[in-house]
Order: C-alpha cells, then sequence, then structure tokens
C-alpha cells in the first residue's frame, strides 16, 4: 500500500503529458472535488483502500487542515499495518487489538513515542472510529469509555510550558541573534548570515503582537498596508485561514515593529525579489498572479490555474499566499512580506533554520560580559508569544489596581476586575478560545526561582552557608516556638 496526498497544482504541471489539456483537468476537478492536501491510500494494484480513502475525503471536505490530515493519516496506516501483520483489519479490530497497537506505540516500537504523542494517536484513532460507526461501517467503537472518557488518551492534563524572555535576554535575541551585532550594539565584522534587517523585524513583530508563526509569517503586504510602497504607522491585520483552527480574530501592529520593517524594505526585500525574477517567470503558470487589489485593500483579483478569480486576503491559506505574486510591470512581486530565495514565502522549516542560526551565534558571545544568561535549550518562536502575554497581563493587573486603589473601591470589585478585565483582554488578543488557557499564564506572572534565590540570598552572602546551617536555624525557629506557646 502506498500513500499519497492531492495536489492540483502538480497535476496541472503535468496535464499535457498525461494527455488531457486544461480544461479538461478543469472540468474533472469540478465533477470530483479534492481539496488539497487529501489523503489517498492505494493498494497494489493502485486502487483506493476502503473505508480508509473515504474517510480521508471526508474529512477533506469538512475543510480539516492538509497538516492534520498528514497526521491522522500516517497513525491509521500505522494502526492498518499492525493488524495485518497479526490477519485482522481495522474493522474487526477489538478492544484488546487496539489496546496492544498502543502499547506497541509507547513500548515497543523501533522508534518509541511519549505520552504526549499517543494522545495525537489516540485523537486520530477516535475520529476515524467515529467516521465507520457514524457510516454503519460498524455498530460500535472497539473500545469502552471509562467514565467521563470516550478516548484512548492518557488523560494527563498537561502544563502550560510558558517560557517568557527578559528584556535584556529579548535584545540578546533580536540585535545579536538574528541581527548579526555584538553585544555592545557594534557591528560584527564576521557575521557571515542573511537578511538580518528581516529576521530582526520578524523578531519585533512576534513579540509585539503575540502572533503564531503560522500567523506572522504568512502576512501579505496589503494587510499590513505595505502595497503601492506605503508604510501606515500602524495596521490592524484581520486573521481568519491562517489562525489557529481557523479562530478569527484582529491583531493589532504598533509603531515599532512597523518602523523595524523599513529596513528591510527598503534595502533586503528589493534585492530578492530582483534576484528572483527569472526563478518566478519561469513558474509563472503555477503562481497566482494579482491584477489588482479590491475592496479597500481586502481582495484580490487575478489568474490562479488558468481562471481569473476573486479572493478574500484574510481567507487565503497559507499554501495560495505562497504562490501569490503581483503583477506590477517591472516583474513579479511577491505578496507574501516575508521572503526568501527565489521570492517565496519562507516555510517553518526555513524559519527553524534561522532561529538555529541565531542559537549559534547568541552561544558564541554567551561568555560576553555584555550578554545575558541563558537558559539550557534554544528559544523557540512561540516564547516571544509568551513574553506577549505575560508583559500585557502584568501591565493590564498594574493598571486595574491602580484604577482601584484611586476610585477606592472594595475588595470583591477589585477581584472582579482583576480576574475578568486583564485576562479577557489578554485572551482576546492571543485568540484563546476559553479564559482557561489565558488563566495559565498567572502563575508565572511571578518567577517562583527568583522567590527561592530571595529566600535564600542572606544565606548564601553571609559565608556560604549550607543546607545543614538553613536546616538548624529552622529547627531553632521551631523551639523557640514551641518554648513560646508552652
Amino acid at each position: 500500500m502506498q500513500l499519497f496526498f492531492t495536489s492540483k497544482r502538480k497535476v496541472w504541471k503535468v496535464g499535457e503529458v498525461a494527455g488531457l489539456g486544461y480544461a479538461e483537468w478543469t472540468e474533472l476537478f469540478e465533477r470530483r472535488r479534492l481539496p488539497a492536501g487529501t489523503p489517498i491510500l492505494l493498494d497494489g494494484a493502485m486502487r483506493p483502500v476502503e473505508p480508509v480513502s473515504t474517510w480521508f475525503r471526508s474529512m477533506a471536505l469538512d475543510r480539516m487542515d492538509a497538516k492534520t490530515m498528514k497526521s491522522y493519516a500516517l497513525t491509521v496506516l500505522m494502526l492498518l499495518h499492525f493488524l495485518l501483520e497479526r490477519d485482522l483489519d481495522l474493522l474487526t479490530a477489538t478492544e484488546t487489538d487496539i489496546k496492544e497497537f498502543r502499547l506497541w506505540r509507547l513500548e515497543e516500537d523501533e522508534e518509541t513515542v511519549e505520552e504526549v504523542s499517543w494522545d495525537r494517536d489516540s485523537a486520530a484513532l477516535g475520529n476515524f472510529y467515529k467516521f465507520l460507526k457514524d457510516n454503519a461501517y460498524i455498530t460500535h467503537r472497539p473500545w469502552r469509555s471509562t467514565g467521563k472518557r470516550e478516548s484512548l488518551g492518557s488523560g494527563i492534563s498537561r502544563d502550560l510550558r510558558v517560557r517568557h524572555m527578559e528584556l535584556e535576554q529579548y535584545l540578546f535575541l533580536r540585535d545579536v541573534g538574528f541581527g548579526g551585532l555584538t553585544p555592545d550594539g557594534a557591528l560584527d565584522a564576521t557575521f557571515a548570515g542573511w537578511c538580518p534587517h528581516r529576521n530582526r523585524a520578524t523578531c519585533e513583530l512576534a513579540l509585539m503582537t503575540g502572533m503564531r508563526i503560522q500567523e506572522w509569517a504568512t502576512l501579505l503586504l496589503p494587510e499590513l498596508g505595505l502595497e503601492d510602497g506605503r508604510r501606515p504607522l500602524t495596521a490592524d491585520v484581520d486573521l481568519d485561514a491562517c489562525a489557529k483552527y481557523g479562530r478569527s480574530r484582529t491583531v493589532y501592529v504598533p509603531r515599532d515593529p512597523m518602523e523595524l520593517l523599513d529596513p528591510y524594505l527598503l534595502i533586503e526585500r528589493p534585492e530578492i525579489v530582483a534576484r528572483a525574477q527569472r526563478t518566478l517567470r519561469r513558474q509563472h503558470r503555477d503562481l497566482f498572479v494579482v491584477q489588482r487589489l479590491e475592496a479597500d485593500g481586502t481582495k484580490v483579483r487575478g489568474v490562479l490555474e488558468g481562471r481569473t478569480v476573486v479572493r478574500s486576503i484574510k481567507a487565503m491559506d497559507p499554501d495560495l499566499r505562497r504562490i501569490a505574486v503581483m503583477e506590477t510591470g517591472d516583474g513579479l512581486d511577491p505578496l507574501a512580506v516575508f521572503i526568501g530565495r527565489g521570492g517565496r514565502m519562507l516555510t517553518f522549516s526555513g524559519w527553524d533554520r534561522v532561529r538555529w542560526r541565531s542559537w549559534d551565534r547568541m552561544q558564541m558571545w554567551a561568555g560576553d560580559s555584555a550578554a545575558p544568561q541563558l537558559p539550557r535549550q534554544r528559544w523557540l518562536y512561540h516564547d516571544l508569544r509568551h513574553t506577549f502575554a505575560l508583559r500585557l497581563l502584568i501591565f493590564l493587573t498594574r493598571e486595574a489596581l491602580n484604577d482601584i486603589e484611586a476610585q477606592e473601591l472594595p475588595m470583591s470589585t477589585l477581584l472582579d476586575h482583576m480576574v475578568g478585565n486583564p485576562l479577557l483582554t489578554v485572551q482576546r488578543r492571543l485568540g484563546h478560545a476559553r479564559p482557561s488557557t489565558t488563566y495559565r499564564y498567572i502563575r508565572y506572572l511571578k518567577d517562583p526561582m527568583r522567590e527561592v534565590d530571595d529566600a535564600f540570598r542572606e544565606w548564601t552572602a553571609a559565608g556560604g552557608a549550607s543546607y545543614l546551617t538553613i536546616a538548624r536555624h529552622l529547627l531553632d525557629l521551631e523551639e523557640h516556638g514551641h518554648a513560646s506557646q508552652g
């Protein structure tokens, strides 16, 4: 069996070779809609394996994103191979069979997985067997519900991993790691990186907006008001298709990240676009060539796969954004804000390479007197989002306290104000579905490790006190306490 994923664009590339013109391919796609990224499982005779392939198409028509479909498909394919080796199949598998598969994945596979990875597998199996039951392939799922739980997941509630930056750490990341400067702010003559202005601008944008990487890395020029060489002071971006789970929200982009875009837009980006013209022209037929902006820059009209179409910008998925270019008369200008070699939007793996190189630079300068303390593991782009959330929550909470103190309101009103307004504001900014997700940030408002340091600073400063000294002191306190009570 072989697993494939649909790509209309690849079919267009080989259409004429296969003996069909573009008109015939268009008619075929209109008749049988298979969204891009739909998995297809074929047997040795290149026939679809059922009911798995029908489930794949059902997920695609429900607009599940391609990355999730691929993950689900690989999980069910592993289960299928596991069962076939035991002369079983997906429709007749029992609860014991599924639990043996789980045990194999966690403990016996050549490359075992952790519980968090198994929970993703559990979600895939739950989706698959729900489809089978809803469509009468089976009468019930192989496994039984246990109490309130119906999934095969571990049931472990994992704590939110929050790792935020102090100001010195952020500036070191932005200017030294991404920007190629030295810790004292001077130019580093040995810096051999590429596009430092672009990388610094993305760092600032991620921090000051709290956007996820799939949100800021896929931004288009019109969304920031950057079309026709203009650059507004601030911007409001309507996120939709590129937001997590497609959950719409509006993101405010303040003045600082907009200003930091200028060196990249004026120096680096034009040079990248000029060098990419030959590549873009060669790929012209495979691109979404935008002819003009419409509806105050919220929609684009252009030619996609031989047809003139109009698309809402906020509804464009990352794949469509990646191939969108504007016909300027002087050449093709990618609509993506952040681009790499070839004029195409950087992939997530491309941004990871930028991040890894920046970490190597920071490690190189880690011993400098001007360098801040670095964590044991390299920074993630998501750490900038956590920093945004915590700084905003701290600021809003302080504002609430100042308002309460000025108005001399009762404590109950103070608690309502603290728990309600600041948290709900941060929740909206981050695009969290539930306030409980944002609420978990509260425990990080004050670093418990600093409290430990402060608690024992006097002991360590008073001549290197040991744990034994501290313990004796505590015992003395307890004895005096008991004596006074007696």
